[in-house]
């Protein structure tokens, strides 16, 4: 039986889930690897709106910060569940997207990036002025996910690096899984035709601009889950999260790995999230070195590491 890539892809993954912690020297990069899957998840999102649709967006951080606060803030404002909280935050998240993305997606180019910078900066903006609500720059506590008795009879420990590992591992499986059935389904050979040509999309009947909200909508929520696990598993967060750089970080990480390609984003993630623990032998030169990288794989790796490397591969079979 031949494997079609979705399978390949998520194959893949899996195996390198199961078998990484192997390899792992310490506990500490339980930390790192739940984090990778956190911002692999978010730049996925990245992937389906920038990839695939063509829509660039410089403040899907903002909804990560709804995300990760809404986990923060309903529990103890409104008595709701934690794992609740996260599919309101998603909710909230998906509101916003549609009612900001409906003026804003007229927009195109740079004047888009602009547009949707404003609304993540606004968003950090809030997050940090109302402090009565989020306490501001200090950060606020995050209340647990409120498993621990379940995972307690199950023999799991929620404050283990390890649950956290496989637990954001297998939310990354699944949301990996919806982005590559989105991509394989009529909906995303449209969102691909549209990037191609809006003209073209247009002049075969395509709802250019519904087909546009749709890919902001789900990115929206891609980023919003992403923040609330972030939160949930550091039990403490900052307006950092809907900080600008953190938005620049995430369209870095789906460029450097292949912006149109699911498995781009995990390894765009992986190796920005490995490289500053990598390089703080660089001590001061860290951010350097990154930039060289960052050169180096622009000018060579155009499409992004794994759809290059992938084309070099199938050239040399052929």
């Amino acid at each position: 039986m031949r494997l079609t890539p979705k399978s390949v892809t998520l194959l893949a993954l899996v195996v390198l889930i199961a078998l990484s912690p192997i390899f792992f020297p310490s506990g500490f990069y339980y930390r790192i690897g739940a984090l990778i899957f956190v911002n692999a998840l978010a730049v996925t999102g990245i992937v389906i709106l920038t990839g695939w649709a063509g829509q660039i967006s410089l403040g899907h951080a903002g909804f990560a910060g709804i995300g990760a606060y809404a986990c923060a803030l309903a529990p103890v404002h409104w008595g709701i569940h934690p794992a609740l909280a996260v599919v309101l935050g998603a909710a909230i998240s998906a509101v916003l997207a549609w009612l900001v993305g409906r003026p804003i997606l007229r927009l195109k180019g740079y004047y888009l990036a602009v547009a949707s910078l404003g609304m993540g900066i606004l968003i950090s903006m809030v997050l940090n002025n109302e402090r009565e609500l989020t306490r501001g720059p200090d950060g606020i506590d995050v209340a647990e996910l409120g498993l621990r008795g379940v995972l307690k009879d199950a023999g799991l420990d929620l404050s283990n690096g390890q649950f956290w590992y496989f637990f954001c591992g297998i939310v990354l499986i699944l949301g990996a899984w919806l982005a590559l059935n989105l991509r394989d389904s009529a909906t995303g050979r449209a969102l691909r035709a549209l990037h191609g040509s809006e003209v073209a999309a247009k002049t075969v009947g395509m709802d250019v601009a519904r087909l546009k909200l749709q890919a902001f909508v789900i990115s929206a929520v891609y980023a919003s889950v992403a923040g609330s696990l972030l939160a949930l598993q550091n039990k403490f967060i900052t307006p950092d999260v809907a900080g600008f750089m953190h938005s620049v970080e995430m369209v870095t990480m789906a460029v450097l790995g292949g912006v149109g390609s699911v498995a781009g984003a995990i390894f765009g993630a992986a190796v920005l999230t490995l490289l500053p623990q990598v390089l703080t032998v660089f001590a001061e030169y860290e951010q350097l070195v990154l930039g060289a990288v960052m050169v180096l794989v622009m000018i060579f790796l155009r499409e992004g590491v794994v759809p290059s490397i992938l084309r070099k591969i199938r050239g040399r079979g052929e």
